[in-house]
């Protein structure tokens, strides 16, 4: 903003006066030189004007006053705007922590279904009576086969018949 000065006056006085155009090229001496006399305001009828010193204190007046209203509106803009901030401040926090709770509930959720279906799985007792059970059916399924002369129908690799010639034949000699 521009500040007035109380030191510069104003009106009339402020415009300098008219300086007179450049003399002819024809006249051999510049003529006198007069001045205009600043033209007094217009008055109108039955209505004086204060003094001009009470004039510029009721400006300097006005314009404190002004400024006073102008910085009061300032200072209530400026503490709307910190409340605001606050509150914004707090409404992200909260966004957050709500972000953050959903992200929690997605992992709950993700865990319990982990739970369950490893607490469906069997337990080591369990286990181990698989283990036993198919030791005992392989023995008593084997023992079967033999007795039966079964054993022919099992692939060599298993050892289902002997074998009678040696992996490696011996040399011949002539």
């Amino acid at each position: 903003m521009t500040e007035t000065s109380p030191a510069k006056p104003s009106g009339s006085g402020f415009i300098p006066p008219a300086t007179p155009s450049s003399p002819a090229p024809s006249s051999p001496a510049p003529s006198a030189v007069t001045t205009p006399a600043p033209a007094a305001p217009p008055t109108s009828a039955g209505r004086t004007e204060p003094p001009a010193t009470v004039n510029h204190a009721d400006q300097l007046a006005r314009i404190e006053d002004k400024t006073a209203r102008i910085e009061d509106k300032y200072a209530r803009s400026e503490a709307l705007l910190s409340r605001v901030e606050e509150k914004v401040e707090s409404a992200s926090t909260r966004m957050n922590d709500a972000a953050r709770q959903a992200d929690l509930s997605s992992l709950r959720s993700e865990v319990r279904t982990l739970s369950d279906r490893v607490g469906r799985l069997p337990g080591t007792g369990a286990l181990v009576l698989t283990a036993i059970i198919t030791a005992v059916l392989t023995v008593a399924l084997m023992v079967a086969v033999q007795r039966l002369n079964l054993d022919r129908m099992l692939p060599h690799s298993v050892g289902g018949q002997s074998q009678t010639a040696p992996a490696n034949p011996p040399a011949s000699n002539p």
